[in-house]
Order: structure tokens, then C-alpha cells, then sequence
């Protein structure tokens, strides 16, 4: 059913947009997941795609998205042990979702040299 315009939006929409909010809007989540989207699979492939993040708030974030159920961590038994996170199939609708807002960014926000 479509609405008309300047029809309000109900109170159950409200709700479940802010918790969207809550999860995309922690920092580093939107960066972390575009690079899992981009290929990214090892720690190190996670944080030579997400500029300035730290190695604790790469492993809190990658651990807190996995608690969610975005993120999917696998231990390869390999020689050394290898650890893969690989996005879930949630994470991937999500991205599809973020992807316009990362292009309105680029478009519209200026570049921060800082």
C-alpha cells in the first residue's frame, strides 16, 4: 500500500528505523561493512580497506557486528591459523542499503583533509 504524501509515518516504523540507526550509526560499522562488501576477508584486508581505524576498534567492531549477525568469523586450519570474516547475507541487504547514502556523500559532502 502506498501512502500519500504528508501522511505520518507510523509509530512502529519509527521504532525499527532508529534501531537501524543504532547499529549503522556506531562508528566505523558503515566503513567496515562497505569493505566486507568490497572483498574483504582477513583482519588485515579489513583495515587496509578502513583508513584510520585501530586494531581494538577493528576487533570490537568486527566482534560486535558478528554478535549481530552481520559478520560471519571462521577459523581456517591452516599453518598459521587463518581467521575469515565474511559477511552475512543480512549485512549484504544492509549494504545495498548504505551504498546510496556512501555515493550522496561523496557527491555532496566535502572532502575532510583532517
Amino acid at each position: 500500500m502506498t501512502k500519500k504524501p504528508g501522511t505520518p509515518v507510523d509509530e512502529e516504523s519509527c521504532h525499527r528505523i532508529l534501531r537501524a540507526l543504532d547499529i549503522i550509526g556506531v562508528r566505523w560499522t558503515g566503513p567496515i561493512l562497505l569493505a566486507g562488501a568490497r572483498g574483504a576477508r582477513r583482519f588485515k584486508d579489513y583495515r587496509a580497506l578502513v583508513p584510520g581505524i585501530s586494531d581494538p576498534q577493528l576487533t570490537l567492531r568486527l566482534k560486535q557486528l558478528q554478535a549481530r549477525g552481520l559478520v560471519e568469523r571462521t577459523v581456517v586450519p591452516t599453518t598459521p591459523v587463518q581467521i575469515l570474516y565474511t559477511l552475512t547475507p543480512d549485512a549484504e541487504e544492509l549494504v545495498s542499503a548504505l551504498r546510496p547514502l556512501s555515493h550522496w556523500s561523496m557527491r555532496n559532502l566535502p572532502h575532510d583533509d583532517t
